[in-house]
């Protein structure tokens, strides 16, 4: 009887060994789960404070636009062609711009480089063949032909406009020496075979630009985009008939471009110098008029 009872008291334990090793094994596993998570928790906090501190969960910046096209009302001239592209704006390289005049060819290099925003407005314009059939309505002081208005009158241009760029440096202040009673010459040199845009204030450029022929003076407010290359003779021509009225009007020989086209490609340049104002002639210090679109035009 009493080894009997030894066997049940020996089996009772045995029992309650096992169950004790069995709790002991669950809460091992439970120890490790409970740290498994704490662990990858821990972790998931320290990607994520990563990656806030450096951004990541800010909003995707909007990026701003490489060209602004300010639209403008139609009306007044105003031809809408749409409006170009604002980014992935081409600024190297060169174009060639090749104007057919009645008179023959006049061809300038263009600079992205300098002024992208102008130079894609005039690509984008001579691909929807804007400038064909247009007539230069305007030449100043025999010495620079202003062309670019479909309407012909001055106040015509896209249905956009667009800021300055690359306008000529300031003239220089005055030196001590100099009479402090004579007004002060602000205007600068634009030499002979500049292209620039014309306007009607502050970024106001449209579709107007200026080809000079002869050194002249001007305020320093208009885009420069590129230089004439070939054809100089041609605007002489045009030049030597004069303007009604005289230094600042209608050209009186004709300047009626047939085609303005632009290509990525360097220009063969004309290996005759552009015409500048003689030495012993000084550019005049002074214009009555600037190569300005109307104020009709501005946006």
């Amino acid at each position: 009887m009493a080894s009997s009872k030894s066997r049940q008291r020996a089996l009772a334990r045995a029992k309650t060994e096992r169950q004790i090793a069995r709790r002991a094994a669950a809460a091992r596993r439970r120890r490790q789960w409970q740290a498994g998570i704490g662990g990858a928790v821990a972790l998931t906090l320290l990607v994520l404070a990563v990656i806030w501190k450096t951004g990541g969960f800010d909003p995707e910046p909007i990026r701003a636009s490489e060209c602004a096209w300010t639209p403008i009302d139609a009306g007044n001239g105003v031809t809408d062609v749409g409006k170009p592209r604002t980014n992935d704006i081409v600024k190297n390289g060169v174009k060639t711009m090749t104007i057919a005049l009645g008179q023959g060819n006049v061809t300038a290099k263009l600079d992205p480089s300098k002024a992208p925003c102008t130079v894609e407005s005039f690509t984008y314009l001579a691909g929807k063949k804007f400038f064909d059939n247009t007539t230069c309505h305007r030449m100043l002081n025999d010495s620079l032909l202003q062309c670019g208005d479909p309407s012909g009158t001055g106040s015509g241009g896209p249905a956009y406009r667009f800021p300055d760029e690359n306008n000529p440096p300031p003239a220089a202040a005055p030196s001590a020496s100099a009479d402090p009673s004579a007004p002060a010459d602000t205007n600068v040199l634009y030499p002979a075979g500049t292209v620039a845009m014309a306007n009607s204030g502050v970024d106001t450029n449209g579709s107007q630009f200026f080809l000079v022929f002869k050194d002249i003076k001007l305020p320093p407010n208009y885009t420069v985009f590129g230089t004439i290359v070939g054809g100089m003779d041609v605007l002489t021509q045009i030049g030597t008939g004069g303007s009604e009225p005289a230094n600042d009007g209608k050209p009186k020989t004709e300047a009626k471009i047939s085609s303005l086209t632009i290509t990525d490609v360097a220009p063969q340049e004309d290996p005759t110098p552009a015409t500048s104002a003689p030495a012993s002639t000084p550019a005049p210090s002074s214009a009555p008029a600037s190569p300005s679109a109307s104020a009709s035009s501005k946006s």
